[in-house]
């Protein structure tokens, strides 16, 4: 700021001695060709003259043509009208500058009701917080077990309250580096409209009744998960997130957690369908976020954040193509498992490939168009593959009729084999 305030200075004043040598000039060109309107010509420029030395800020300077001619009156007056006019023009600017200059300060941010709402949702990152409460829905929704509708609703609520808890840390503990970078600069505590303690404050009130309501409300084992998640989202992917590559690993395993949380809110028990849903989210994650930070290298280097992307621009891509083949694999998995029919990985395969097909473009071209597609395809991937896993879910009443099957079948083995 210093340096752009001296060169600006500087070209100031240059631009004021240009002016004043124009004017010099002019007076002299006047008094020697106009000698008998002296008095009626000279007497605006002694007026335009103080009031050039009055003024401070120079916008425009007009070329000067060479006069081989002697000047006329009424030339003489077209000068002098042009010249006041531009000198309007500058006082009416000037304020604009003066009041640009001002917003530049720093000034005390006053926080509004009206606005907290809005600042808190950006502090918990709602967007985020409603992928993560989706996710669990879908757990929730895939768990063999009847729907139980309030026990559904309990554990979103804990869910999103954990989420906004955690997220609202996480900007807690990054407002320096936040500062840095293009994306993140605009954040609530980075900009200085809600303050620290008010921060933590709103985390902790989020965090402790979101807990709570999982642990009481729902199970104690969701309720664990819940703050397990906060833990490793918090205290160990936040901060590593300066120090190794490898918190793109302990991210994948914070997303993956949300869809286990919702299958053990509905089951109570930690079953191989949670560890499938786990799976798939923790696979979908790596295109997803390579290709977002592909695009944001300069600003995560900028921030100081050891990304994939920055240091390790080829594992960036490999681990990409890798997890979107992974997804295919997954989703074969899913029958082998009785969690859905046979049909669910026959109908998701052109979805998988296709997303596979951006992830081998964007190992392959590793420019800045192949990661923005295939950012844009994990947006829509990932709900429209759930979506088809929901709908080719088996139903309760098909395992139950099964399990009664298989139970009377083994009683008649039983039978045979007594004496």
């Amino acid at each position: 700021l210093c340096r752009v305030a001296n060169d600006r200075l500087i070209t100031f004043q240059y631009f004021n001695f240009l002016k004043r040598m124009y004017v010099t000039q002019c007076n002299k060109d006047l008094s020697q060709r106009a000698k008998p309107k002296s008095d009626s010509v000279a007497s605006p420029f002694r007026e335009l003259q103080q009031l050039d030395q009055e003024k401070k800020v120079i916008h425009k300077i007009r070329p000067i043509s060479p006069v081989h001619q002697p000047l006329s009156e009424t030339s003489i007056r077209n000068e002098v009208r042009e010249m006041k006019s531009a000198a309007e023009t500058e006082d009416s600017v000037t304020p604009v500058r003066a009041e640009s200059k001002e917003d530049r300060q720093w000034k005390e941010m006053k926080l509004q009701l009206n606005d907290l709402p809005g600042i808190l949702a950006r502090l918990s990152k709602i967007k985020l917080t409603a992928l993560v409460v989706s996710t669990a829905s879908a757990g929730f929704a895939m768990a063999p077990v009847p729907f139980d509708l309030t026990c559904f609703l309990i554990a979103s609520l804990g869910t999103g309250l954990a989420s906004c808890a955690a997220n609202s840390i996480n900007q807690f503990f990054e407002v320096p580096f936040d500062s840095n970078m293009n994306r993140t600069k605009n954040r609530p505590l980075v900009r200085g409209q809600i303050s620290p303690l008010l921060a933590v404050c709103f985390a902790a009130s989020c965090g402790v009744p979101g807990i709570a309501l999982l642990t009481l409300g729902v199970n104690p084992l969701t309720g664990a998960l819940g703050a397990f998640n906060i833990f490793l989202y918090t205290c160990c992917y936040t901060p590593m997130k300066r120090m190794s590559i490898a918190n793109t690993w302990v991210g994948a395993v914070v997303g993956a957690i949300p869809p286990v949380m919702g299958w053990t809110a509905a089951t109570g028990s930690l079953d191989a369908g949670a560890l499938l849903l786990g799976g798939i989210l923790y696979s979908w994650q790596f295109p997803h976020f390579n290709a977002l930070s592909w695009g944001l290298r300069e600003d995560y280097s900028r921030g100081g954040y050891c990304m994939m992307s920055v240091t390790h621009p080829g594992l960036c891509r490999r681990v990409a193509l890798r997890h979107c083949l992974a997804l295919i694999g997954l989703s074969t998995v899913a029958p082998l498992l009785d969690i859905t029919t046979w049909t669910f990985p026959v109908i998701s395969l052109p979805i998988n490939l296709y997303i596979s097909y951006l992830g081998f473009r964007f190992y392959r071209d590793a420019d800045r168009s192949s990661s923005r597609k295939l950012f844009f395809c994990s947006l829509w991937h990932l709900p429209l593959l759930l979506l088809v896993m929901f709908t080719c879910k088996k139903s309760f009443l098909e395992k139950e009729d099964k399990g009664d099957l298989l139970g009377e079948s083994h009683g008649r083995a039983m039978e045979i084999r007594l004496p």
